[in-house]
Parts: C-alpha cells; sequence; structure tokens
C-alpha cells in the first residue's frame, strides 16, 4: 500500500443510518443561551477593564525623564537626603 491507500482508508466513514438525529440529541442546543450570556458577561467585564486602565493611563506623565537630568547628581547630596529620611 502507499501513503494515498492509508489516506483514504483512514477517511472513508460508513454512510450514517437513518435513525441517526446527527448529533441533534435531546441535550442539542440547551448550552447556546448559557454561552451567549457568559459571552456578554465576559465583553462587560473587558469594558470595565479597558475603562479602568485609561483612567490609570491618564494619570501618568507624558515622560519619566527627570527635568534635571542634565546635571549630575553629587554623591554627597545623595548621602545627606539618606540620613535626613532616617
Amino acid at each position: 500500500m502507499t501513503g494515498y491507500d492509508n489516506t483514504v482508508a483512514l477517511v472513508a466513514q460508513a454512510p450514517p443510518q437513518p435513525d441517526d438525529p446527527g448529533g441533534r440529541g435531546e441535550d442539542f442546543g440547551k448550552a447556546a443561551p448559557v454561552g451567549l450570556l457568559l459571552l456578554i458577561l465576559f465583553f462587560v467585564a473587558v469594558a470595565f477593564l479597558a475603562r479602568s486602565m485609561n483612567k490609570h493611563l491618564r494619570k501618568l506623565p507624558a515622560s519619566f525623564d527627570k527635568p534635571d537630568a542634565a546635571e549630575p547628581v553629587k554623591a554627597e547630596a545623595v548621602a545627606g537626603e539618606d540620613k535626613q529620611a532616617q
């Protein structure tokens, strides 16, 4: 047998029986309303999260660069600030 023969053998299946409902048993369609409710709940949650994120992002400064970045910070000044903080 060649590879093509194996593929055909795996894909071939028996035709459906006349009494087979085709996957539409007594529980068919009952999950759709619950799934829709769950999707709507997720969309509402994502909308609130996006709104909250936008509020927090608006509070951030445009740049985190220090305004006096051109001046080097002296080690003595930093040490003095540490002593005052204690």
